[in-house]
């Protein structure tokens, strides 16, 4: 294989693969609007419906269910193929759709919402898996970096966009907007994406491991609302049975990860860790940071969100830059500077916020968009082709999941951190400054964790043959 790889953005939106990459478009556009359309919906149907006090597990079970959904992807590709696969689980997402905008009570909202999840998690997998199947290797971080463009506008205009349908016709509407994308999502699948190998013959069904991993994701959201001492016994907890579904995992027949998979002794496996642990060190100003902005500089929610987004134009700003970088050494450097960025970021937050320093803060927040941006895409690359073509779409598969899974434990994690350190019941700005301290602080340790896992990544990258794919 070459050291330098070449591929032009008019490719991916030219005649040949412009339909696969509306397809991935839609897939990503639907997972972040549905993640994030609670927050814009949602209070008014509990003020139609009641039940105020469970509508945050209107997110918690998209999210759990998605990475479920998420884990589950693969086996739904071999038994399936990709073409039915697609199509039968974005219907699932739009059943779950309707149940959710005709629900009479917030008890079938949740359930419409977990269907969702459910859906759109293995649609989103499904949607990783077909990248390196339908796609050179060499406009891979081209697709790569349409995804985290389309991933900022879907994520920041897409609670905009429900806010105004619930504003102006009903909450109702903000889910059943998604009815029309899923149908051309659907159409497209069916006329553009091929039926691939036949469906293999496998046995039984992996309930057990699904359960175990849908358990202990619970407990990791749980641990994000409990006191202190419950969080670290539920995030105990949590770690207990995630271990015990990659044990259980690598000993069956009908795996759902690739067997490598959280092993630093592979290329694979310790970039799932780089890839895990960066959204968790992210989550810090991901949670806090808006409501940080209202509570100590007195921003607007408008304000703050903004304030909040330079993360976002970082991030996809700096992933549309980095795609042109074709020497593989060049990427290797990118790997490896992206958790640095992101620790570096972090720490100039924190500064930001103690020194009452919007430009400290902005530079940080840049720096942190710029060190997902620069590394993602090719931390995924580097995995699918360490990957052997017979694992690869199960290693595919499992990288929406595992960032969704990190997203999840970074919050879990920042609520313990924050809550330890006093900030619940922080009134004063200078008991609030002292009480993130911890939080920024550990968030940074994580990324370094994350650098550790990506020097690992470029280490053993180099002595691992890695494969091209979907060439011509």
């Amino acid at each position: 294989m070459s050291d330098t790889v070449d591929g032009r953005w008019a490719e991916i939106f030219g005649p040949r693969y412009l339909p696969v990459t509306t397809i991935l478009a839609l897939g990503v556009t639907l997972f972040a609007f549905n993640a994030f359309l609670s927050a814009a919906a949602l209070p008014s149907a509990v003020h139609e419906l009641g039940g105020v006090e469970i509508i945050s597990w209107a997110t918690t079970l998209y999210l759990v269910f998605a990475i479920v959904g998420g884990a589950a992807a693969s086996l739904f590709k071999r038994r399936l193929g990709s073409r039915y696969a697609l199509i039968g689980l974005a219907i699932v997402f739009l059943a779950g759709t309707i149940i959710a905008a005709i629900a009479g009570d917030m008890a079938q909202v949740l359930i419409g919402r977990a269907i969702q999840g459910f859906g759109e998690g293995v649609v989103a997998a499904l949607c990783f898996a077909l990248i390196p199947e339908l796609f050179p290797s060499r406009l891979v971080p081209k697709v790569f970096g349409m995804q985290a463009v389309v991933w900022a506008v879907a994520a920041f205009g897409g609670p905009a966009g429900a806010g105004a349908l619930t504003e102006l016709i009903s909450w109702r509407a903000a889910f059943l907007i998604n009815v029309p994308f899923v149908l051309i999502f659907v159409t497209m699948v069916l006329l553009r994406v091929p039926r691939g190998d036949k469906p293999a013959d496998t046995h039984g069904f992996p309930g057990l491991r699904l359960l175990t991993i849908g358990a202990g994701t619970m407990l990791v959201a749980l641990a994000a609302i409990a006191n202190t001492m419950q969080a670290v016994m539920l995030l105990v907890g949590a770690a207990i049975l995630l271990i015990a579904a990659v044990w259980l995992d690598r000993r069956s027949a009908e795996r759902l990860m690739p067997p490598d998979a959280f092993s630093l002794r592979s290329a694979v496996g310790s970039g799932l860790w780089a890839y895990l642990l960066m959204p968790v060190a992210g989550a810090a100003t991901a949670v806090y940071l808006i409501m940080l902005l209202q509570q100590l500089w007195g921003y607007g929610p408008t304000q703050a969100a903004i304030t909040g987004a330079v993360m976002a134009i970082g991030w996809s700003m700096s992933s549309v830059t980095v795609a042109n970088v074709r020497q593989r050494s060049t990427r290797r450097v990118l790997i490896r500077t992206g958790p640095l960025l992101l620790a570096l970021g972090l720490i100039l937050v924190l500064l930001g916020l103690e020194w009452t320093q919007l430009p400290v803060l902005l530079v940080g927040q840049l720096s942190i968009g710029m060190g997902f941006g620069i590394s993602n895409g090719y931390i995924m690359l580097t995995i699918m082709e360490a990957s052997t073509s017979e694992e690869r779409d199960r290693t595919s598969a499992l990288l929406p999941t595992t960032q969704s899974a990190g997203n999840a434990l970074g919050a879990a994690l920042a609520g313990v951190a924050a809550n330890a350190a006093g900030y619940p019941l922080a009134v004063e700005n200078a008991e609030v400054l002292a009480a993130i301290i911890p939080l920024f602080v550990m968030a940074a340790l994580f990324a370094l964790l994350a650098f550790v896992a990506a020097m690992r990544l470029v280490k053993l990258a180099k002595v691992t043959p890695l494969a091209t794919f979907a060439e011509e």
